[in-house]
């Protein structure tokens, strides 16, 4: 989807001219300059070591650009305000491990919104929705060693949404996921009731089903932004992206 449609609506992700470097290195990060509307679904590709889980990083606040400007529905990301834009963006990292940590999955998806202050019955319940919505009623009260790859993707992405972000971004939703589980993580954020959707990923069939636009990152730069689908039906170009179509 181009961003063109949304005429001057106020983007929902702003980026402007980001720089980052890692200490004694060039930078991982140049120049980057990105706006992404409500609305819209988006893809960042790129080979291993392009930059986007940096990019990505700085989105959330992990990381602190060497210069440019972050802005989040509006605002800027500053370290002052750093937990207030945190709590408009779910964050899915590589690894669902990182984010389930408690005794038993329903515990991992209430414990956001308590630690907001929701009352534990209210928050029970919408942890019960999302599990029946994701298939993962019958696991509520087994710890996430107990869950397929599949299934703890599928709980950390639960334990984001039951906070209600507006900006959803996932690093490598597919990694180490079978066919049927991509398929079902697919349908689950085709569903999802967000604002923006951004994932970073390599699984180029997959992208295709799920997002509308597609930038490439490589070497720290944005070298193409375009539909989706048009996008990953040039195979020329991907492949001099490093990103061979049929592998």
């Amino acid at each position: 989807m181009s961003s063109s449609i949304f005429g001057q609506s106020k983007p929902a992700i702003q980026v402007e001219n980001l720089v980052f470097s890692y200490p004694n290195q060039k930078p991982t990060l140049q120049g980057i300059s990105l706006n992404i509307q409500p609305g819209e679904r988006l893809a960042l590709l790129g080979p291993t070591g392009s930059g986007k889980s940096t990019l990505l990083d700085n989105l959330v606040g992990l990381k602190q650009p060497s210069s440019g400007q972050i802005f989040i529905q509006g605002t800027r990301l500053e370290t002052s305000n750093l937990a207030q834009i945190r709590r408009q963006i779910g964050f899915c990292f590589q690894d669902a491990d990182d984010q389930l940590f408690m005794p038993t999955i329903l515990e991992d998806i209430t414990f956001g919104p308590r630690n907001y202050g929701v009352p534990p019955a209210i928050a029970k319940d919408k942890a019960r929705q999302l599990l029946a919505e994701f298939g993962l009623e019958a696991y509520e009260n087994r710890s996430a060693h107990e869950l397929s790859g599949g299934q703890k993707r599928l709980a950390a992405l639960a334990a984001i949404l039951a906070l209600e972000p507006s900006i959803l971004i996932l690093d490598e939703p597919t990694n180490g996921l079978d066919p049927g589980w991509r398929r079902h993580l697919a349908k689950v954020l085709i569903n999802a009731t967000v604002d923006v959707l951004l994932i970073a990923s390599h699984d180029l069939n997959w992208i295709r089903k799920t997002t509308q636009r597609a930038i490439v990152l490589t070497d720290g730069k944005i070298q193409a932004d375009a539909p989706a689908n048009e996008l990953l039906e040039n195979a020329e170009l991907l492949e001099s992206f490093g990103l061979p179509v049929d592998y």
